[in-house]
């Protein structure tokens, strides 16, 4: 299970857009150019955002993109469900027929992990990621979440 390049260069792009975004429309070649991701992957990217409404494009000279809607209001799990992104670490895709057609033994494990990903992911709107709001956990946290 793994957040593919999709997912993470949406995000990227979006926090981009956030950040750069003023009366103007911003120019999907200068996030292209600061993010170092191609131009036309962006293009791809851009219009699954722009399908799910999590931005709106404007055509012509100085065209581009902006937010549809505001940056608090977006999170980090709209973006990468918008850009058809699977976050599922089942075997099945949920299904419950991992072994031999029936679930196996693993199944709510994985499930449960679907489940606390996507809440996090959820809970993580782009106006903390602009204001850097999101960073690691607490020492205290992670000593919690040891197995030692």
């Amino acid at each position: 299970m793994r957040l593919t390049t999709k997912g993470r260069f949406a995000v990227m792009a979006m926090i981009d857009l956030a950040e750069n975004q003023t009366d103007a429309p911003v120019n999907l070649a200068n996030i292209a150019e600061r993010q170092g991701i191609s131009f036309s992957y962006l293009e791809q990217l851009f219009g699954k955002l722009r399908r799910y409404q999590l931005v709106n494009s404007v055509r012509g000279p100085g065209g581009g993109y902006r937010l549809a809607r505001d940056a608090a209001d977006i999170t980090v799990a709209d973006i990468v469900i918008a850009v058809d992104e699977q976050l599922d670490a089942t075997s099945c895709g949920g299904e419950e027929n991992c072994v031999d057609a029936r679930r196996c033994r693993t199944h709510h494990l994985w499930a449960n992990l679907n489940r606390r990903m996507f809440a996090y992911l959820e809970s993580v709107t782009l106006a903390k990621l602009v204001a850097s709001e999101i960073g690691p956990e607490p020492e205290e946290t992670l000593r919690r979440m040891s197995f030692h």
